[in-house]
């Protein structure tokens, strides 16, 4: 095994001899969390802002030298084996996205960039959170049902902005003359499309007219139906991914250990 080889399994998540660098890296994206919830709260902040500037420029010094680690060792597997093209596919892969996207608003000062801006690109540092998914199989398992019933989630997702279209329109057609503040504009309505849909119904805004009413009970039934669709669809996809998981589990106990050979009742 070559060191980049060794580098490339050291850092990943599962192989015994990084279950070191596993704990240090889960330890500092839980701290980091913890860090930026407290950062909010200005009395805590106020006891020691450098404590909070020390452990954030810490932090920050051990992601970034993760994140090369890993662009620099990821050629090692068949995937990203080219030295260019390889890396350039890694970067662009989902996890490597939140890596990079965790140490990304520290070095763009040194671009020149509005401080206005930069504040709030700071406030990306929530997505550390998502770091998490390396690290875990239940996250992976969401991922993989996500990635598999991309399509179905897809098409229901495009039903749902026509529904919010035609009901907002349909809503301020009937409601507009009678409070315009509640319905000024197709636009200004689907807020009120939106909660009838997820039937949050926060009550700010509400049908008067007979019509109206009945059109908003008619989109509230339809909205259950609608959000209980990606619920079951996920549920599928869960079930059929641990059907597959428990298939692999059974292919494998066939196989001889030293050999790798199938093994005949």
């Amino acid at each position: 095994m070559t060191f980049r080889e060794r580098v490339y399994y050291f850092i990943e998540p599962g192989d015994d001899s990084g279950r070191i660098v596993d704990f240090v890296i889960l330890s500092l994206i839980f701290l980091n969390v913890v860090a930026l919830i407290l950062e909010t709260v200005e009395p805590i902040y106020r006891l020691s802002p450098l404590t909070f500037k020390i452990f954030e420029d810490v932090s920050l010094i051990l992601f970034t030298v993760e994140y090369v680690l890993r662009l620099w060792s990821c050629t090692a597997i068949s995937r990203f084996s080219h030295p260019i093209y390889g890396r350039l596919r890694y970067v662009v892969s989902p996890l490597a996205i939140v890596d990079l996207v965790a140490i990304l608003p520290f070095f763009l000062p040194l671009a020149g960039l509005d401080m206005r801006f930069v504040r709030t690109i700071r406030l990306l540092r929530i997505f550390r959170v998502i770091k998490l998914a390396r690290y875990s199989s239940a996250l992976r398992l969401l991922g993989r049902v996500l990635v598999g019933k991309k399509e179905e989630m897809a098409s229901i997702f495009f039903v749902l902005i026509i529904l919010l279209i035609l009901s907002s329109s349909l809503m301020y057609f009937v409601e507009h003359e009678a409070q315009p503040e509640a319905f000024p504009s197709i636009p200004g309505s689907m807020w009120w499309g939106i909660i009838t849909l997820t039937t949050v119904g926060y009550g700010d805004a509400s049908p008067v007219t007979g019509l109206g009413q009945f059109i908003a009970a008619v989109i509230a039934i339809l909205g259950i139906g609608m959000f209980a669709l990606p619920a079951g669809i996920l549920g599928a996809g869960f079930v059929e991914e641990l059907q597959k998981k428990e298939e692999l589990e059974e292919f494998e106990g066939t196989r001889c250990p030293h050999c790798g050979e199938i093994i005949d009742d």
